[in-house]
């Protein structure tokens, strides 16, 4: 039970994603988590309105299978895991969280000023939450698919768009995390 408790080693996790695609290629199929919202979208009925949504969403059930799988996981994560114990943040992490009055995660891989229920008693916390969810939604879309099924799929093929979709990525991250976010925290 200890091995299942405890969190995998890199090597571990890489390698069962390896034959999870390996699997998925093999029966044709492509993994990522946006195209769901377009299924879910199709399945409330905005297929009656918006053409977009109007496809046959019973071919890619075993998608949305995928994605309760990924909810029943974090479940199990969150209440029937351990946490781990050796988390080592860097110093300088420390320090630059300290310059936008966050305090480091104790024993946590998150910190709780960022990711707790706390963001949702501040209309600021509210009001970033929907700004992110709306540019995630937009940004999935625009680029053809979500980082999981670029960076995932789209890269263990070996295609080109998801490259560029990737680094694009890597980039509004760094973006977000050097010159945004200090900027929406003051």
């Amino acid at each position: 039970m200890d091995f299942i408790s405890q969190t995998w080693a890199w090597y571990v996790s890489g390698f069962i994603i390896g034959c999870v695609m390996l699997l998925l290629v093999y029966f044709g199929k492509t993994f990522g988590m946006s195209s769901n919202l377009r299924s879910l979208c199709t399945l409330a009925g905005a297929g009656k309105k918006v053409p977009f949504f109007d496809f046959d969403w019973k071919a890619s059930r075993w998608n949305l299978v995928v994605v309760l799988g990924a909810m029943l996981g974090g479940f199990v994560a969150v209440h029937y895991m351990s946490a781990p114990t050796n988390l080592a943040i860097n110093p300088q992490t420390v320090e630059q969280l300290a310059t936008l009055g966050i305090d480091a995660p104790a024993g946590k891989l998150v910190p709780d000023a960022l990711f707790s229920s706390s963001v949702f008693q501040s209309p600021k916390g509210i009001a970033l939450l929907l700004l992110g969810g709306f540019l995630i939604g937009f940004g999935s879309r625009y680029a053809g698919g979500c980082t999981s099924g670029h960076a995932i799929t789209g890269l263990s093929n070996l295609q080109l768009p998801s490259l560029k979709a990737v680094i694009g990525f890597f980039i509004g991250g760094l973006i977000m995390a050097h010159l945004l976010l200090p900027l929406l925290l003051k």
